[in-house]
């Protein structure tokens, strides 16, 4: 019988291995969420809707801005499902919450379909989504850093009263979105004190912080990373765990109108933890 003391577990290597299975879960299922037959990876063109008619490849119906907002006329044998309503002929979606968007989905010889109608900065945009796009059925997966415990960073809410209106810029030129900011996240990083503005995300207080580091535009995408933070406690409390910062949809394609981050968003840290920048992308030429 071997007289070898038995050594304990490493009680830091157990949480880093168990902190890592945990991340390795999550991000599969993010994976799964993108590859979802209809999601953003499947949008095929992205068009700004105006007076004009105009038919979108691969989709049906003439599309034009009306002036109670977004209208289609289909052909006879065309139709859209618009949630429980089935639309056929001549239909007005009627005016558009700003930020928002809605989704009428239809079938193109057995190939499932939709287009995503939306109110992006006071204008109306259509994008086309199919089932067999050609990213979505070649997309590679997006490469990470290795999930790292230590980027789980305490933080805590200093709240705005009331919550105030954050505009930023966008990937598209002269085009500006609002979100509602409740306050910004104060945190420390590299022995710095951040702050950053943080937006209003679900009902239940979550909130969202849309960020570059001095990785961006290195080893993760120019643009930015989001990254969703749980509910602040009573006191303000809440983590932010930057191995769950993932990428925007325009890392993906040119198809996207994603917000830029506000300048105070702006770290000189390298924040290597998270998402990294994808292996492929659509060009709008593609």
């Amino acid at each position: 019988m071997s007289t070898t003391p038995h050594s304990s577990p490493d009680p830091a290597a157990t949480d880093a291995e168990a902190f890592s299975r945990a991340w390795q879960e999550w991000h599969r299922r993010h994976e799964e969420r993108r590859r979802e037959p209809l999601g953003f990876l499947a949008v095929t063109a992205l068009h700004w809707l105006e007076g004009t008619p105009i038919h979108l490849p691969g989709a049906p119906g003439t599309w034009r801005l009306g002036e109670d907002g977004p209208e289609v006329e289909l052909d006879p044998g065309e139709q859209l499902v618009l949630g429980a309503t089935v639309i056929t002929g001549r239909h007005s979606f009627g005016p558009l919450t700003p930020g928002t968007s809605i989704t009428a989905a239809f079938l193109d010889d057995g190939v499932a379909g939709a287009v995503e109608i939306a109110d992006r900065g006071g204008r109306v945009i259509l994008r086309p989504r199919r089932a067999d796009a050609p990213y979505l059925a070649a997309y590679p997966g997006t490469p990470a850093f290795p999930p790292d415990p230590r980027w789980r960073i305490p933080a805590r809410l200093l709240p705005d009263a009331p919550a105030r209106t954050s505009r930023v810029g966008s990937v598209v030129e002269g085009l500006e979105q609002e979100f509602r900011s409740p306050g910004v996240l104060e945190l420390e990083l590299a022995g710095t004190r951040h702050r950053l503005t943080a937006f209003a995300s679900e009902p239940d207080g979550a909130l969202s912080v849309l960020f570059r580091d001095a990785t961006s535009g290195e080893s993760t995408c120019a643009v930015g990373r989001w990254l969703e933070v749980p509910p602040p406690d009573t006191s303000g409390a809440t983590v932010l765990d930057f191995t769950r910062a993932v990428n925007l949809p325009c890392a993906y394609t040119d198809h996207a109108t994603c917000p830029l981050p506000p300048p105070e968003n702006r770290l000189p840290v390298a924040v290597e933890a998270g998402e990294r920048t994808p292996i492929s992308r659509v060009t709008a030429a593609s």
